[in-house]
C-alpha cells in the first residue's frame, strides 16, 4: 500500500480517498483545539494559504488522545477553526493516531518515517508528516516545530 490507497472522513463525514491528492505535496497534522499548540493553526493555514497554488496541501486530522484537548464535535471544531484561524484547509474527522484503534493513515505515517530513537508512537498534537508528490512521506517533525520552520523542506518538495 502507499498514501494513496488510505480512506479518510471529512469533517462532513463524507469519504475521500487520499488518492485524489496525488500529485501534491501534503502536510499532514493531527490537531487539537485545547493545546498549547493550537496556535499553529495559524501558521498552517499560512503555510497553505502561500504554497497551495504550488501544490501543497494540508491536511488536518483532529485528536482526542493527549490530555482531551480535542473534546468538541465535528461542528465544534469546524466553527473553532474557521472563527479563529480562517483555516481554509481540508479539515477530517476525528481519529485516533495511537493504540488499538489507530487508523491506517496514521499506522502507515508511523510505519514510514518513526519518531526519534525508532519510536512509532505519536507523541502529542501536532506532528507533522511531509509527504512528497509521488507519495513517499520523507519527513516528520515534532509539535513544537513550528510550521514557519519547515518552508524550506516544503520549497524543495514543490
Amino acid at each position: 500500500m502507499n498514501i494513496y490507497d488510505y480512506g479518510v472522513k471529512t469533517i462532513d463525514g463524507q469519504d475521500k480517498l487520499l488518492g485524489d491528492y496525488k500529485g501534491k505535496v501534503l502536510l499532514i497534522v493531527n490537531t487539537a483545539s485545547k493545546c498549547g499548540f493550537t496556535p499553529q493553526y495559524q501558521g498552517l493555514e499560512e503555510l497553505y494559504r502561500s504554497y497551495k497554488d504550488r501544490g501543497l496541501v494540508v491536511l488536518a486530522f483532529p485528536c482526542n488522545q493527549f490530555a482531551g484537548q480535542e473534546p468538541g464535535s465535528h461542528d465544534e471544531i469546524r466553527a473553532f477553526c474557521s472563527s479563529l484561524y480562517d483555516v481554509s484547509f481540508p479539515l477530517f474527522a476525528k481519529i485516533e493516531v495511537n493504540g488499538k484503534y489507530t487508523h491506517p493513515l496514521y499506522q502507515y505515517l508511523k510505519e514510514e518515517k518513526p519518531g526519534v530513537l525508532g519510536t512509532g508512537a505519536i507523541k502529542w498534537n501536532f506532528t507533522k508528516f511531509l509527504v512528497d508528490r509521488s507519495g513517499q512521506v520523507v519527513k516528520r517533525y515534532g509539535p513544537a516545530e513550528k510550521p514557519e520552520s519547515l518552508v524550506r523542506d516544503i520549497e524543495e518538495l514543490l
